[in-house]
């Protein structure tokens, strides 16, 4: 076997292709021709004695060996990542990118309409807002941080309480008005519900609920996979949505029903690795998150003292 050590330039090269899945597209990224690409990629499958691609008409599907190089150039492009991140970390400043992820409902209805205060703070400051469900791999750099509604298990994580959610009833005026407001579970037979689907990914709090709930008739039965979508069609009068109670100091125009009726608490914690301790960036991201659940406490006790 040739000797098989691989220079950075190849493996930078080899990973923009599997990446793109394209010689034309990699090299376009990268500004070199596509001929510059074939020849880079060639020499390396040379090096390793290893055919890195399947060629087709539709583009290129990595093979086994390939599969193997590019989780391993993936994880190098990480560790740089996180590399270039703690060095770009001033002593002064707050700049640069920053992943942070988070659940869809927490994203969409709590973070991202808070975030034009983090920007006016911060305008170098560049936020990759990533929504899912899935859990993502913070020591292996998939995000720099994470708001998550349990505990993360990962190790090597700095962890920090935020809050507590429950999962309450809400509904608008005007559908009160127009079907009259229950007081008691059973007059949810008189309602339309609207709510996740159980099978839908969601805090196990919260799908207990509904499952509690749907063990009552209801007159109509909406259900959505996520919280926005749960929240506008309650806000468009539609029936009474099940909904995380941070949502109503944001939206006016709903109005909790039944407060005795509510889903176990939820912790709320945010995550970010151990290496990324002093990181500058993430000390930014988490006073603000801190600031803001802050104020909505104040807001919501002046709203206590005001009824």
């Amino acid at each position: 076997m040739k000797d098989a050590k691989m220079d950075w330039d190849k493996l930078r090269i080899f990973h923009a292709v599997a990446d793109a899945g394209s010689l034309t597209h990699a090299g376009d990224k990268l500004g070199l021709s596509q001929s510059a690409v074939s020849r880079q990629i060639r020499g390396l499958e040379e090096s390793l004695e290893a055919t890195l691609f399947h060629r087709h008409a539709r583009g290129l599907i990595l093979t086994e060996q390939g599969e193997l190089l590019f989780d391993a150039t993936s994880a190098m492009n990480r560790r740089l990542d996180t590399a270039a991140a703690r060095i770009r970390d001033s002593e002064e400043e707050v700049f640069g990118d920053l992943r942070v992820t988070t659940t869809i409902g927490f994203g969409t209805l709590w973070l991202a309409p808070r975030l034009p205060k983090l920007y006016r703070q911060y305008p170098d400051l560049r936020v990759d807002l990533m929504l899912e469900e899935r859990v993502l791999d913070l020591p292996m750099r998939e995000a720099d941080v994470a708001i998550r509604m349990k505990e993360p298990s990962q190790a090597d994580l700095i962890r920090k309480r935020l809050m507590k959610v429950q999962m309450c009833l809400f509904a608008t005026e005007k559908y009160i008005a127009e079907n009259g407001r229950p007081n008691r579970l059973e007059d949810l037979k008189e309602h339309r519900l609207i709510c996740q689907n159980t099978n839908s990914a969601q805090v196990g709090a919260g799908a207990t609920l509904v499952k509690s709930l749907l063990s009552n008739p209801v007159m109509s039965l909406l259900t959505v996979n996520n919280y926005f979508g749960v929240l506008q069609a309650t806000i468009h009068d539609l029936g009474i949505g099940v909904l995380p109670d941070y949502v109503a100091l944001d939206t006016p125009e709903i109005v909790q029903i039944m407060p005795e009726i509510a889903s176990a608490d939820v912790p709320v914690f945010l995550a970010y690795p151990e290496e990324l301790r002093h990181s500058k960036r993430i000390a930014a991201f988490r006073d603000f998150v801190q600031d803001e659940i802050q104020n909505d406490r104040k807001m919501r006790k002046a709203i206590e003292v005001s009824r």
